[in-house]
């Protein structure tokens, strides 16, 4: 199996603002894709993390999905971000990702960040979800997931787990320290990206992207500004240490009440 490269574009988003979004991603993203194999976008990427749902909200026929599907194609690279999508009388925050066969995969953030009022404006996400990329198993994530650690075990299903985030500065020692846990307990490699900027609620963002391995190590880290951050996986690596350290035959078993199961 070939090494998986890696890619996380670290950027302020324009607020409210769906289309510009698109046109300053879709930069980064054709710069991106010829060495990248995935590439990912911040949580809310085309509104900024926002409450106003009824008011940025597209359908999952939209314009950015529509978008994300064309590029993926084009581009020949899997594409990830969150977006805030109505469905029916519901707002979902909901990663989408887009590989090259013209499918979208979709996951809806299951931890809701109730300090600002999302719980109250979104609806919570029921299952997980794992992405084949050329035989890596993916698990894409969304921000406040990342605190729970529950949600995010490894059941033996994924290689890479992955988070979008809008994660404020003023939290940013949490985020330093639970992206390399993660790894670590989970015997997988890590990766979270942030935004930077200051949103129009007047909330700072510190980037601090990040993609470790699975010690915690950090393979590419990112300072405040934009940037885009890139390293290289090796499942050759990965799966040598998971034999030599085979700490998951000792995880305890488990099941979450009212779980559907894990989609594929």
């Amino acid at each position: 199996m070939h090494n998986l490269r890696l890619t996380l574009l670290q950027t302020d988003l324009h607020w409210h603002d769906a289309e510009a979004n698109r046109t300053r991603m879709e930069k980064l993203l054709r710069a991106a894709a010829p060495e990248s194999d995935v590439i990912v976008m911040p949580e809310t990427f085309t509104t900024g993390f926002t409450m106003d749902a009824p008011l940025v909200a597209e359908n999952q026929s939209g314009a950015t999905a529509d978008w994300l599907r064309r590029l993926a194609i084009e581009l020949e690279t899997d594409l990830c971000g969150s977006v805030i999508i109505r469905e029916n009388d519901h707002f979902f925050n909901r990663l989408l990702w887009a590989s090259p066969n013209g499918q979208i995969h979709t996951y809806d953030k299951r931890h809701l960040f109730r300090m600002v009022g999302e719980r109250d404006s979104f609806t919570p996400g029921r299952a997980r979800l794992v992405v084949d990329v050329a035989g890596w198993r993916v698990c894409p994530m969304i921000c406040y997931d990342l605190r729970f650690p529950v949600w995010s075990r490894n059941r033996g299903d994924y290689d890479l787990l992955l988070y979008v985030a809008n994660w404020p500065a003023s939290r940013r020692s949490a985020w330093e320290a639970l992206l390399p846990a993660r790894a670590i307990e989970n015997l997988c490699y890590a990766a979270g990206v942030n935004r930077t900027g200051t949103d129009g609620n007047g909330v700072e963002y510190a980037g601090g992207s990040m993609i470790t391995d699975y010690f915690g190590q950090p393979l590419a880290l990112a300072a405040e500004q934009p940037t885009t951050l890139q390293a290289e996986l090796s499942m050759e690596s990965l799966s040598r240490y998971r034999e030599k350290f085979p700490a998951w035959k000792d995880a305890d078993a488990f099941t979450l009440d009212g779980e559907p199961g894990i989609r594929r």
